[in-house]
């Protein structure tokens, strides 16, 4: 059970930009975050799970409306009901748009780690 990890790949649509440059906030992270592990506690539990806490987020990076992410939670701790997970955010590719190819993007010669966090997961106590 330790190790199992959940991948997610997500664009993040024009619709989810709220600032100046396309920036997505980073509340967005944190959902996809919630997404991963569900899918974790799914493998793992046979239930979703319900999200207890975070205890440390860094944003690292700026997300954009644009970007293709890569959301990974993977499962570094188990006790009898809870479950602590690593989560990483990684931007693959960007939007590179101009006025003359209005839809170009890029991939990124290598992943760029946006968001990072730890938290617990708890699962009901098994029967």
């Amino acid at each position: 059970m330790l190790g199992t990890t959940v991948t997610h790949r997500r664009y993040v649509p024009y619709s989810h930009a709220h600032y100046a440059g396309n920036l997505v906030d980073g509340a967005y992270s944190l959902g996809l975050f919630g997404d991963v592990a569900t899918e974790l506690c799914i493998r793992t539990d046979g239930d979703e799970g319900l999200f207890a806490s975070y205890s440390d987020v860094q944003f690292r990076a700026p997300v954009r409306a644009g970007d293709v992410l890569e959301v990974t939670a993977e499962l570094v701790r188990a006790g009898t009901r809870s479950r602590e997970m690593r989560f990483e955010v990684r931007v693959l590719a960007r939007g590179a748009a101009t006025d003359e190819q209005p839809g170009a993007a890029q991939l990124l010669p290598e992943p760029l780690v946006a968001t990072t966090a730890t938290g617990t997961v708890v699962v009901p106590a098994k029967a």
